[in-house]
């Protein structure tokens, strides 16, 4: 039971820090760009745009969709419920989780990357480009609602049949 509820620990850790490596990638990318746009427009004498550094934020929210499945897997390894046999399913669950994450951050900070590029350049496209981003952010929140379902089963059921009371017996009523 012990070693169930380290590995699903680990599991919730990794889903946290898995998504954050994601996220680092993805704003590291499109923050590149922001500042490369951002010299362009220095340089032809225009305004900088500060808008662009929603493309910049938009892949940290994988980082905190990371935290809310590690405290969650966290406390369902820590459950009196918790299955016996089930930290090795939530270890990979949060693997798999977190894996899933960083990759919608990183490529969400790519797209928030070419976003900030055609946005300093021409000044326009705001609504579009976050609606890419906002497509790509879907991955992340769909990831993040099912593993919170699947992590629900971990714990046994409580309402067994053996645990439900007897039902009365119904009798015919004799004329």
């Amino acid at each position: 039971m012990q070693s169930d509820i380290a590995l699903g620990i680990a599991g919730g850790i990794m889903a946290m820090a898995l998504g954050a490596v994601g996220s680092g990638l993805g704003t590291g990318a499109a923050a590149s760009a922001a500042i490369g746009a951002w010299k362009r427009c220095y340089a032809q004498g225009k305004q900088a745009p500060f808008i662009l550094l929603s493309y910049v934020g938009a892949p940290i929210t994988q980082t905190l969709y990371g935290m809310i499945l590690m405290f969650t897997i966290k406390d369902v390894a820590k459950s009196p419920d918790l299955i016996p046999g089930s930290g090795l399913a939530m270890l990979l669950m949060g693997a798999f989780a977190g894996l899933s994450l960083g990759v919608s951050a990183w490529l969400q900070g790519r797209a928030g990357a070419a976003a900030a590029d055609a946005h300093g350049e021409t000044g326009s496209g705001l609504s579009n480009n976050l609606s890419a981003l906002g497509i790509i952010e879907t991955v992340a929140i769909f990831t993040m609602v099912f593993t919170l379902i699947a992590s629900g089963e971990m714990k046994a059921d409580k309402t067994a049949a053996g645990d439900l009371p007897e039902a009365p017996v119904a009798t015919a009523v004799a004329e």
